[in-house]
């Protein structure tokens, strides 16, 4: 490699800890004025934003594809706020003094605090961690309460802060923002020990002891108000004028002016990357280029129509379930894996490295959580792996973070009953790619990065393509970086377009760096998702002795591996292919 590309290659791949995550190209859009006083908006983690109307005790939803409102429920009380996760829609009822859940189109009491008319106990926001367990302010009493999962009790686990009012955590679950309204300050609280399967017995949290994280310095008005959190761990909160957003480190990177006060924000639409800003006037959005963390999805059985060809996320009894497990770091940016690992079966025991799609911009490691179940049931241990999407850190920080994930594995089997000897990888369409240049670029410095584990080795033993692009100097991808650099994904990705930057692209491509020592390569694909794709890259494999093969699936499309039927037999069928080359 030349010094220019690598110079490029080292430019595009970092994230500068004090750029703006706000898209400049896209201007604020008022999505609906129609509300008395909106507060704490949810995001169903599909196609539906739930909206409370505090003044006008009415719960509303939006549905972005269709551009429609409509009234949930018409007399829903004071909803103050709103958090979905696994598979629930979570309410602040503060005009109940209760935490509260929709089911259907009711809502029920997860727990109702006594009602003393001298001094009203009124649930302001809250946040749902990865377990399950709820936090909630308290805001006259200075106080945050936890809700441990199947308690139906709280306990107080912060207090003496002057009026907390919004509530977020960071991605890994490991520490606690919360913002403190009249003086406009934002605390973080370590979060000790968890609740949870893998946390301490007695069903609670411990939290240490809090610390300012920032103050706003925007004159007299008070409004430290409702919070979010991105996917890189940046932190923001509705202030006076302007929603304020911080990195990790409490540095203020940006600001969203609204034409009214605004009193919550959450991250919403199919690809996360869209803020939805509640105000006094109505719901705004702001178009983001670093997008929000997707809900963890139900660990129980799913019950609903619209889920009915969705593949199960329940976590069974018999799978040990490590989810937010940080697998490597760059700066104050932490990255996550989800890990399964079966209980019944000792260890050690070969591993998955499970990479999700979405054309390198978008997507999340929960997308692909129930083909971590589903193979983690045939007995591997499974890691559904997040990486650095092209919003936040340009290639090749995305495949730094598979390979990344690969020295993790290795290095701590022992904790996950890994077998470092045998570790294989399975991705979808742009997970499919990171999947092949895991395979065949191990030996490429370029692709390793500095995300931890160095002393050990990022080379597969198996790996499973499902419609992912293996050339990048040559067909479609290359094409429509030259012709259409406005649609193109690579474009977006790479950071410039095959002319430009033709060793870069080809640094990107599987194709260039297949050598006898790539591993067993399986490519999986619908019956109408262009099987004929990856023919070069078989045959290349072929000529040299690497072994491979094609599976397609009648009638599937792009994207089968997470519908039924195809779900699985693709599932079947991994399992057979990873059963004889991790054996």
């Amino acid at each position: 490699m030349t010094p220019a590309v690598l110079w490029v290659v080292l430019m595009t791949a970092g994230i500068s800890l004090g750029q703006s995550p706000v898209d400049s190209s896209s201007n604020l859009e008022l999505i609906s004025a129609e509300f008395s006083l909106a507060d704490g908006p949810a995001w169903d983690g599909g196609w539906a934003m739930y909206i409370p109307d505090v003044k006008g005790q009415k719960l509303h939803r939006y549905v972005p594809k269709t551009r429609t409102m409509q009234v949930l429920m018409p007399n829903a009380g004071r909803i103050s706020a709103s958090f979905f996760s696994h598979g629930r829609l979570y309410v602040s009822d503060n005009g109940n003094s209760r935490i509260a859940r929709l089911q259907g189109k009711k809502l029920v009491a997860v727990f109702e605090h006594e009602k003393d008319a001298k001094q009203a106990i009124r649930p302001n926001d809250l946040v749902v961690d990865k377990h399950g367990g709820i936090y909630y302010t308290l805001s006259r009493q200075g106080q945050v309460n936890y809700i441990a999962p199947g308690v139906q009790d709280s306990k107080i686990v912060v207090e003496g802060i002057k009026t907390p009012n919004g509530i977020i955590l960071s991605p890994d679950g490991k520490t606690l923002y919360i913002s403190s309204f009249a003086p406009k300050k934002i605390w973080a609280y370590p979060i000790k020990d968890e609740a949870g399967p893998n946390g301490p017995k007695g069903a609670s949290v411990i939290v240490g002891e809090g610390r300012e994280f920032a103050a706003m310095d925007d004159g007299d008005a008070k409004g430290a108000d409702g919070m979010a959190m991105d996917r890189a761990g940046n932190v923001y909160c509705a202030g006076a004028q302007h929603v304020w957003i911080w990195n990790p480190s409490g540095k203020l990177i940006g600001k969203i002016e609204t034409p009214t006060r605004p009193i919550n924000c959450t991250f919403g639409d199919p690809d996360m990357r869209s803020l939805y800003i509640a105000c006094f006037g109505g719901l705004y959005k702001q178009r983001m280029i670093i997008s929000g963390r997707a809900p963890h999805p139900t660990d129980q059985k799913d019950e609903r129509k619209s889920r009915a060809n969705r593949p199960s996320t329940e976590i069974p009894k018999n799978i040990e379930a490590h989810l937010d497990v940080v697998y490597a770091q760059y700066g104050d940016r932490k990255l996550l894996a989800d890990i399964f690992v079966p209980r019944d079966k000792p260890g050690p025991l070969p591993t998955i490295v499970v990479v999700h799609g979405g054309g390198w911009l978008n997507g999340d490691k929960t997308k692909f959580r129930a083909l971590a179940l589903g193979l983690a049931a045939k007995g591997y241990v499974t890691a559904a792996i997040e990486y650095r999407l092209a919003g936040e850190a340009k290639f090749p920080a995305g495949i730094q973070d598979c390979n990344a994930a690969v020295r993790f594995l290795r290095a701590n089997g022992k904790a996950f009953k890994v077998d470092p000897k045998r570790i294989g990888a399975v991705g979808g369409s742009a997970g499919g790619h990171l999947v092949g240049l895991m395979a065949t670029g191990f030996a490429l410095k370029e692709l390793q990065g500095p995300g931890g584990h160095a002393y050990q080795s990022s080379k597969l033993q198996a790996a499973v393509v499902m419609a992912g692009p293996m050339q990048m100097t040559t067909g479609w991808v290359a094409e429509r970086s030259r012709n259409q650099p406005n649609k193109s994904n690579a474009y977006k990705w790479l950071g410039k377009s095959i002319d430009h930057a033709p060793d870069l692209y080809k640094l990107a491509a599987p194709y260039q760096h297949i050598t006898w020592e790539s591993p067993p390569i399986l490519f999986l694909v619908g019956e109408l998702d262009k099987p004929q794709r990856n023919q070069p890259m078989r045959d290349k494999l072929k000529s040299i002795g690497v072994w491979t093969d094609l599976m397609f699936y009648k009638d599937g499309k792009h994207g089968c591996w997470n519908r039924l039927p195809w779900f699985t037999d693709m599932v079947r069928d991994m399992d057979a292919f990873f059963k004889v080359q991790l054996k």
